[in-house]
């Protein structure tokens, strides 16, 4: 009897329990649909857009072709003077979902550097060049290799030459004869052919013509481009080989043609080089060459290094950095704001309240983090640096690119009215909801240019009579950044 009555006892209890759970649930529900119910009474879309795809819209909710569910746009663009054609407006969690990040336009000095790579060479103005100039044979050469290190006055090579033997003899018949114009001459021509002084001097003393006569070095250094060996034939124009010193050394570098205007003679510069990574060389600007290579379209420039340890040799690989010194302020925003194209190049404007717009701006100098903006951007203004590529990507669909706040992109016309009239041809049309996005002709009195722009229309307006592809006549007006209709027809009527 008892277990009856405790098996009935736990029915109810289960029962209660089940109508207190549908209870509390169906009030959940209910509550739930009226906070959706509110909701769309408040707010009711214009009409549901692709997440993926902006060009796919509906005037009901569903999925894309993709399989995404549709999001509603409300069309609610604001009132702030920079909306228009091309203004988009992103919800706080999607803005979130993105790491969309923004920074100002700020006035400071742009501290720039250039980064680039060049190769050591001798410094051309040390170099001597040796060139017999008479005929003959080389029957010694002092100097066996290219690189070998030669001091001032040390012999390099002898030759013999039926030249140079026929000017000694010359000398010995003036002095012979007495004749004290004859002796000058004759010493005239032999210093003319480089005799050293000391074999003129042993000439006219011993009065004794050498067969072979020596030559020494002009400068210490070391040698380069020796292009004899012993036994050659060598005669005027042939270069025996050349000195050249290392105790300082010539980089030659390129830079990129936007940074031309940057390098200027003196510039300070540092070099470091892989056989010796932890010591870096300071330097200046020598030369900046006056031609640009046509197909690399860089700018050679050539760098001073003093060498006094002979560290640096010639051929090898320096990465190379110029300090460009300018305390002028300019405005800068993050490099990294700026989308740059061959055709324009274009910041991701933050308007404010989760709206952006894509505008066109003149850059100037770009620096390592910092880019020049020239026009179209004030100082303090809010420009996206991260995810703009997206935003960017949307607001080109419709954006004209143009400042409507702007001194140089608003001149509406001297009456300011908010109205015009143009003509255009109809690329969207949902009758419904009272929208039409329409390929507009440029408007000359608000010098804007042609574009592509979604129109709202005035409840007066009847858009049953017009199609895709149409083309119409209209008059629109801007109301709180919104392009209101308030007359169409066709162009043809």
């Amino acid at each position: 009897m008892n277990k009856k009555i405790t098996l009935s006892m736990g029915i109810v209890i289960g029962i209660i329990l089940m109508l207190a759970v549908n209870l509390f649930f169906g009030e959940s529900k209910s509550n739930s649909s009226a906070s959706k119910s509110s909701e769309s009474q408040e707010r009711k879309p214009l009409y549901w857009v692709a997440p993926m795809d902006a060009n796919f819209r509906s005037d009901k909710p569903g999925q894309s072709p993709m399989g995404m569910d549709l999001v509603p746009y409300y069309g609610d663009q604001g009132g702030g003077l920079d909306e228009g054609p091309g203004t988009i407006r992103i919800s706080a969690d999607v803005v979130n979902n993105l790491g969309v990040k923004t920074a100002r336009a700020t006035m400071m000095p742009l501290e720039t550097e250039i980064n680039t790579v060049g190769y050591v060479q001798y410094d051309e103005d040390k170099i001597v060049h040796i060139h017999p100039r008479v005929e003959g044979w080389i029957e010694t050469l002092y100097v066996k290799s290219l690189g070998d290190r030669v001091e001032k006055g040390q012999i390099l090579y002898e030759i013999y030459s039926p030249a140079l033997v026929n000017a000694q003899q010359e000398l010995l018949l003036a002095l012979a004869r007495n004749n004290k114009g004859l002796v000058a001459a004759a010493k005239d021509r032999l210093k003319s052919l480089q005799i050293p002084d000391s074999v003129i001097s042993d000439l006219m003393k011993t009065k004794s013509i050498k067969q072979n006569i020596a030559f020494y070095a002009p400068q210490s250094g070391f040698v380069d481009n020796l292009n004899i060996r012993q036994g050659f034939y060598v005669q005027p124009g042939t270069t025996i080989m050349s000195i050249a010193q290392l105790d300082t050394v010539w980089v030659e570098t390129e830079v990129f043609e936007r940074q031309t205007a940057l390098v200027s003679l003196n510039t300070e510069v540092s070099m470091t080089l892989d056989f010796l990574p932890r010591k870096t060389w300071k330097g200046k600007v020598d030369y900046i060459y006056p031609q640009l290579d046509t197909k690399t379209r860089t700018l050679r420039v050539r760098l001073r290094f003093d060498n006094p340890d002979f560290q640096l040799k010639p051929n090898m690989f320096a990465q190379v950095t110029m300090y460009i010194d300018d305390d002028r302020e300019l405005l800068l925003v993050p490099k990294s704001a700026v989308i740059r194209s061959g055709i324009s190049n274009r910041v991701v404007l933050a308007i404010g309240e989760g709206k952006y717009k894509s505008i066109n701006v003149d850059i100037g100098r770009i620096g390592d983090n910092y880019i020049e903006i020239l026009s179209d951007l004030n100082e303090g203004e809010e420009i996206v640096t991260s995810a703009q590529f997206l935003l960017d990507s949307e607001s080109s669909k419709t954006s004209d690119f143009m400042r409507m706040n702007h001194q140089e992109n608003n001149d509406m016309g001297s009456s300011n009215l908010p109205i015009a009239k143009t003509t255009g041809i109809i690329t969207s049309l949902m009758k419904d909801h009272g929208m039409v996005s329409i390929d507009r002709a440029a408007i000359e009195e608000w010098n804007r240019p042609a574009a592509n722009v979604d129109f709202l229309t005035d409840k007066s307006v009847d858009l049953t009579h017009l199609a895709i592809g149409n083309e119409v006549t209209f008059t629109f007006e801007i109301n709180n950044g919104d392009f209101i209709i308030t007359e169409i027809s066709l162009s043809k009527e």
